[in-house]
């Protein structure tokens, strides 16, 4: 699941710390600017697993142009909270649909397990 939010860029001490400013705590730092958005991407996809697992509420991403940043540039950064949950194995489970309905996606080459895996994310709110 793809999720994107603004972030404030500081520069200090030769190198550079990022924050978001809709997610309280939610910072990191890198030496150069390609470092910086690889830990932003990380910092921000741990803290959006973090309040998944805690059953707790996703912030909505401020509008960029809101964002005060006191003179400092911002930028939008992305991340794939997928990638950062703490159990990605794959698990079999049984399920039973009517023999036409299987016919028909294997016709089609669906492939069922993502059509489970997406129709799940959308009904607990996850997509």
């Amino acid at each position: 699941m793809m999720k994107v939010y603004p972030s404030i860029i500081h520069e200090e001490d030769g190198g550079y710390w990022i924050e978001f400013p809709d997610l309280e705590g939610c910072h990191t730092q890198g030496d150069t600017m390609e470092e910086l958005m690889t830990m932003a991407q990380e910092a921000l996809g741990l803290y959006l697993v973090s309040l998944v697992e805690r059953n707790m509420k996703i912030p909505v991403p401020s509008d960029i142009k809101k964002v005060e940043a006191c003179g400092c540039p911002t930028t939008y950064v992305t991340t794939d909270i997928d990638k950062y949950r703490r159990d990605t194995r794959a698990v079999k489970k049984m399920l039973s649909i009517p023999a036409w309905l299987a016919k028909e996606a294997e016709d089609r080459n669906i492939s069922l397990s993502k059509v489970l895996q997406d129709a799940l994310k959308e009904q607990l709110n996850l997509a």
